[in-house]
């Protein structure tokens, strides 16, 4: 039987991962051309304003939900149950916690508060959304990182660390070019209660972020173990677009609030190295086309006897 090579096919993973897509296309339609015109608001028909009221009210909430279920779906085709559950619940569990730890004391992100537009606060503080957005981008960095690194001649420890570190750096540096733009907007979603040195944000922030990351990355790793993933590059498509697609939310964003050095930033330490992982790692794993060469060769073979057998 011929084994089929992994590639991109339509799948339920897929079609959320367009839908996805879809709702953050829809949200900066919203954000960027359609909110800062009030006039045209205005002249909306009333179903138009009802339509425009609730995009802004579920917007944000919708496209997290579509990425979280996106992501949960392909770890769960991709890597089974097991690895799933065991990167989504610490990721999730462990996030809440850092986010309602910094919204009440300001500590690890320093002082800053939810506004509406991103659903149900947990105890009034945090959006249910957040943990399930630090979920669906921190598997697909963590992932990019370690399959990246599984092929390169390095000890089991550093590949170990490196996956935690890099993924988390990735991480980190979508907040970069999202938060400026998301907690600026004529809408923000959230606010800086003590302003800092970066567009608005201290740079407490990001060590936050990266500690976080560091956190969860670990106990899921601690999970997983250190035995090879055998994914190909075909497999880390999906990751790399949504990771892709919410920088490119958060650069229209910034740049269409005239903050330009996030983007910058966010290309230099975020898509370039995220591009240069995925293109370095295989188009297949080595087991994939292992077990290809052994199917065409044991084809071979029984083609060799049935030709012997006919003479």
């Amino acid at each position: 039987m011929k084994l089929q090579k992994p590639g991109i096919r339509f799948s339920p993973a897929t079609g959320l991962l367009i839908a996805h897509i879809s709702a953050m296309i829809f949200g900066i339609a919203g954000l960027v051309l359609v909110l800062p015109n009030g006039d045209f608001i205005a002249s909306l028909p009333e179903i138009g304003q009802i339509a425009f009221r609730y995009s802004m009210a579920g917007g944000g909430v919708v496209y997290m939900l579509l990425g979280a279920a996106a992501v949960a779906v392909y770890a769960y085709q991709t890597l089974g149950s097991k690895r799933w559950l065991t990167f989504m619940v610490p990721a999730t569990s462990l996030s809440l916690a850092s986010e309602l730890l910094g919204t009440s004391t300001g500590f690890p992100f320093g002082e800053y508060r939810y506004l509406s537009g991103l659903g149900y606060k947990i105890a009034d503080l945090v959006p249910f959304t957040i943990p399930l957005s630090w979920f669906y981008v921190g598997f697909c960095t963590y992932l990019i990182a370690r399959v990246g690194l599984e092929n390169r001649s390095l000890p089991n420890w550093v590949r170990s660390l490196g996956a935690i570190a890099i993924g988390s750096i990735l991480l980190t540096f979508w907040d970069f070019v999202l938060d400026p733009a998301m907690s600026q907007t004529d809408v923000p979603f959230w606010i800086w209660e003590q302003p800092g040195a970066f567009f608005g944000m201290p740079y407490q922030n990001f060590a936050g972020w990266f500690i976080t990351g560091v956190v969860f990355m670990s106990v899921a790793h601690l999970f997983w173990g250190n035995q090879p993933l055998n994914l190909g590059r075909s497999d880390l498509t999906f990751p790399f677009a949504i990771y892709f697609f919410n920088i490119l939310f958060g650069a229209i964003l910034s740049l269409a609030a005239g903050l330009w050095i996030p983007v910058v930033l966010g290309t230099v330490f975020a898509v370039i190295p995220c591009s240069l992982l995925y293109w370095l790692t295989p188009k297949i794993s080595s087991t994939q086309g292992t077990a290809e060469g052994a199917s065409e060769k044991n084809s071979v073979s029984v083609a060799q006897l049935q030709g012997r057998g006919a003479q």
